[in-house]
C-alpha cells in the first residue's frame, strides 16, 4: 500500500503542471492576457491592417524589404522600399545604404554601409503580388565584406570546389517565449513535466501555439522557400523547422524563414528565441543540425566519402566548434555538455544512429552505403554561412 500511495503521489506531481496548463489554455482570453499581459503587439487589433490591405496599389510599383544581418551575427535587420518596376532578377535590384553605426558594423563618423541583393522571395506579409523580400550581404566604406557578413567567404569557397555538387540540409531549432523570457505555455510559478511527452506530440497539456508554427510554414512555401518540414521538440515551446537539401540557397533559405518566423510570433505578441540553453537544468537546448553531402556521398558506394569526410572533420574540431556559434564557441559550451543529446565540446566523436555524438550518420544511409552525415554541433543561433563555410573548407578544400 505505501508503495502504491507513494506511486500516485509522484504520477500526481508530475502531472499536475501539465494539467494546470491544460485549464489555463480552456479559459481563452484570460489565460492570453495571463501568458502576454506585458505583450504591447496584443493589444493592437490586426483586423484594422487587412482595411489597407484590401486596397488596390498600383501594378508597376513594387515594395521590397531588404534583409540583412547585424554585427551581433545573429540578427536580422531590415527596411522597405518601392521599386518603379518589377525586377526579373537580383540583378534588377539597385544596392542601398544603411547607417551601420546603429547595428554595430560602422562608426558615426563614417557609417554608411552598403547592402548588395542576393536573393529575392515572395513577400507574405504585403499585399501587392509582386512584393518581395530582398535578402542582402553587407560592405563596409572600403568595399570589404562586413564582418559579419559570412555569406562572401563561403560564396568564394563554392566557386573553388568544381562540380562536386554539396547539399545541405539544416534543422533549425528555436524556442517561444512571452515577452519576459518566460517559454510559452509554461506554468507561471514552476514547471511543466519532465520532457518525454513532448517531441513531436499532440494535445493543449504538450504542445503550445501550433498555429503559429503552422502559418511560419505557409508563409515559407509561398515566400519560395525549401522548406522540408515541421515538429514539437523535446523541451515544451521547443520547435524545429527544416530547410533543404540544397546549395547556398539552404543558408539563403534559413535567414529569410528566420525573418518570416520572427514576423508572425511578433503578431501573435510571442517572442522567438535562437538561444542554444535557453533554459538551464534537465531541458533539452536548441541546435541547428547540419546535413551534409557531395554528389560522391549520395552515389552508390558512397559510405567510403562519407568516412573520409568524418576524418577530416575529426582534425579539425576546435575549427569546426568556433565557427559553429557567433561567439565561437561560448554559446555552445551551454549547450555541447555530452548529456541531453548533445556530444562534449570538448571531444570529436561519431556514431550511426547515436544522437550523442559530434557527427551522426544515420541508421539509413548505413544500410544503403550512401547519403549524407549529420554534424550535430551547430549552434540554434549559428550563422549557416559560417558553418557551411567551414564543411566545404575542410572536407572539399582539404584546408
Amino acid at each position: 500500500m505505501a508503495l502504491r500511495v507513494a506511486g500516485l503521489f509522484l504520477k500526481k506531481e508530475l502531472v499536475a503542471p501539465a494539467t494546470q496548463q491544460l485549464r489555463l489554455l480552456r479559459t481563452g482570453n484570460a489565460t492570453r492576457t495571463k501568458f502576454l499581459a506585458n505583450s504591447p503587439n496584443t493589444v493592437l487589433d490586426k483586423s484594422i491592417l487587412q482595411r489597407y490591405r484590401n486596397l488596390e496599389t498600383p501594378a508597376n510599383r513594387v515594395q521590397a524589404t531588404y534583409l540583412w544581418i547585424d554585427g551581433t551575427g545573429e540578427n536580422i535587420r531590415l527596411k522597405d522600399r518601392v521599386l518603379d518596376k518589377v525586377p526579373s532578377s537580383v540583378n534588377d535590384l539597385p544596392d542601398w545604404q544603411y547607417d551601420g553605426s546603429s547595428t554595430y558594423q560602422a562608426h558615426g563618423e563614417n557609417s554608411d554601409t552598403t547592402l548588395k541583393p542576393r536573393a529575392i522571395y515572395r513577400d507574405p506579409f504585403k499585399p501587392g503580388k509582386n512584393d518581395i523580400i530582398v535578402l542582402c550581404d553587407t560592405y563596409s566604406a572600403d568595399g570589404k565584406p562586413t564582418p559579419s557578413n559570412k555569406r562572401a567567404a563561403f560564396q568564394a569557397a563554392v566557386d573553388q570546389i568544381g562540380d562536386q555538387e554539396p547539399w545541405f540540409g539544416i534543422e533549425q531549432e528555436y524556442t517561444l517565449l512571452d515577452v519576459d523570457g518566460r517559454p510559452f505555455g509554461w506554468p507561471e510559478n514552476g514547471f511543466p513535466a519532465p520532457q518525454g511527452p513532448y517531441y513531436c506530440g499532440v494535445g493543449a497539456d504538450r504542445v503550445y501555439a501550433r498555429d503559429l508554427v503552422e502559418a511560419h510554414v505557409v508563409a515559407c512555401l509561398y515566400a519560395g522557400i525549401d522548406f522540408a518540414g515541421t515538429n514539437a521538440e523535446v523541451m515544451p515551446a521547443q520547435w524545429e523547422f527544416q530547410i533543404g537539401p540544397s546549395g547556398i540557397k539552404a543558408c539563403d533559405d534559413l535567414w529569410v524563414s528566420r525573418y518570416i518566423l520572427q514576423r508572425i510570433a511578433e503578431e501573435y505578441g510571442v517572442v522567438v528565441t535562437f538561444d542554444p540553453k535557453p533554459m538551464e537544468g534537465q531541458w533539452n537546448g536548441a541546435g541547428a543540425h547540419t546535413n551534409f553531402s557531395t554528389k560522391e556521398m549520395r552515389a552508390e558506394g558512397g559510405i567510403k566519402a562519407i568516412e573520409e569526410a568524418i576524418e577530416k572533420l575529426s582534425k579539425r574540431h576546435e575549427r569546426h566548434i568556433k565557427a559553429y556559434d557567433p561567439k565561437e564557441g561560448k554559446d555552445n559550451e551551454r549547450r555541447l555538455v555530452g548529456r541531453l543529446e548533445t556530444s562534449s565540446i570538448d571531444k570529436f566523436s561519431w556514431g550511426v544512429a547515436n544522437r550523442a555524438v559530434s557527427v551522426r550518420v544515420p541508421r539509413g544511409v548505413a544500410t544503403a552505403g550512401k547519403g549524407y552525415l549529420e554534424d550535430r554541433r551547430p549552434s540554434s543561433n549559428c550563422d549557416p554561412y559560417a558553418v557551411c563555410n567551414a564543411i566545404i573548407r575542410t572536407c572539399l578544400l582539404n584546408e
